[in-house]
């Protein structure tokens, strides 16, 4: 299963015969086969006939549609979403349970303070010259997830562990800025816009990370707004937001793989009323570099939504219908 990226201008996506055509002005320039697609992403000035979108929502395939310049998630068209709202049921059961929440949201920062801490300790290996900083920032982490370590003492409260994250956050990412060099005026996380190359990367990142835990939530029976981690918001995928946070330290390593192996310089992006723009042929090979990373993240988030899919089911199917007679069947 792979990705299909369609970034260029004034092209037309029809399906004909299993395969997805791609239409210009002067004719037709190729085709690929539906039938690996596991999403279609879709950038800028491209268009698709209603059918090609029927077609490639009828395999099972998602179509995640970006901006042309800055990349801003517009829309996204699920596949084939599950159809047994008893998972549902037990999701909003579990969110209206604090125990089952608490339980949630401690694995979920235990496992990205790990995951953050583990690129650290990769990036002190591999840069001796920062092996002072870098020290510090994961001394402070291994802190805070050995703070964490019961669920009945430090991690107290939901609202607890959003502060604790918040400082582990503030501590990954002034180590990580030691990962760069000054060229790239990495100086931390910001974003809407990005203004720098490494924030542009990690913005596009976690954008395509983003909707592909959209679509594995839909897949797996589960609302993807209704989080357990993350409080519900006007607009926001709150569950969604909630399984990809032991991911987005992947995605920060592998942006750092990008700077570190010369995939892509300063000399790939340009600047917009003070955005930082990646160029088309840099994301050419952000979104080549990004098939294999993005495939292994999709099957974490598989399993990940699929076990929680279960869990959610067990506490669904115990619930009394509303009138009271007897569980749910």
């Amino acid at each position: 299963m792979t990705t299909l990226y369609v970034d260029r201008k004034d092209i037309e996506l029809r399906v004909s015969g299993g395969a997805i055509q791609f239409h210009e002005p002067g004719g037709q320039r190729g085709s690929a086969p539906l039938a690996p697609l596991e999403r279609v992403v879709l950038r800028g000035r491209a268009s698709l006939t209603t059918s090609a979108l029927g077609a490639i929502a009828d395999s099972g395939a998602g179509v995640l549609i970006l901006s042309g310049r800055h990349n801003r998630h517009m829309a996204t068209v699920v596949g084939r979403p599950h159809n047994d709202v008893v998972r549902r049921l037990g999701q909003f059961d579990a969110y209206r349970d604090p125990v089952a929440r608490l339980a949630w949201s401690h694995g979920l920062v235990r496992a990205k303070i790990h995951a953050q801490l583990r690129l650290l300790e990769r990036a002190r290996e591999r840069r001796p010259d920062k092996r002072r900083p870098l020290t510090r920032f994961i001394r402070q982490l291994r802190t805070m997830r050995d703070g964490i370590a019961d669920d009945s003492s430090a991690a107290a409260s939901v609202s607890r562990l959003l502060g604790v994250e918040g400082a582990a956050a503030a501590a990954f990412f002034s180590g990580y800025r030691e990962m760069f060099p000054p060229s790239l005026e990495f100086r931390g996380r910001n974003r809407r816009p990005p203004r720098d190359p490494v924030n542009a990367c990690l913005s596009l990142g976690y954008t395509l990370l983003h909707c592909d835990a959209v679509l594995a939530c839909h897949s797996a029976g589960l609302d993807p707004m209704l989080g357990l981690y993350h409080e519900p918001a006007y607009g926001r995928e709150s569950l969604a937001c909630d399984v990809i946070e032991p991911l987005r330290p992947h995605v920060d390593g592998w942006v750092w793989d990008l700077f570190r192996d010369r995939v892509l310089a300063g000399r790939d992006f340009s600047r917009d009323n003070g955005a930082v723009l990646l160029g088309k042929s840099g994301r050419k090979r952000f979104y080549e570099r990004f098939n294999p990373l993005g495939a292994a993240l999709r099957r974490l988030l598989r399993r990940q939504t699929a076990t929680a899919a279960r869990e959610f089911a067990t506490r669904g199917e115990a619930l009394p219908p509303a009138g009271g007679a007897g569980p749910v069947s």
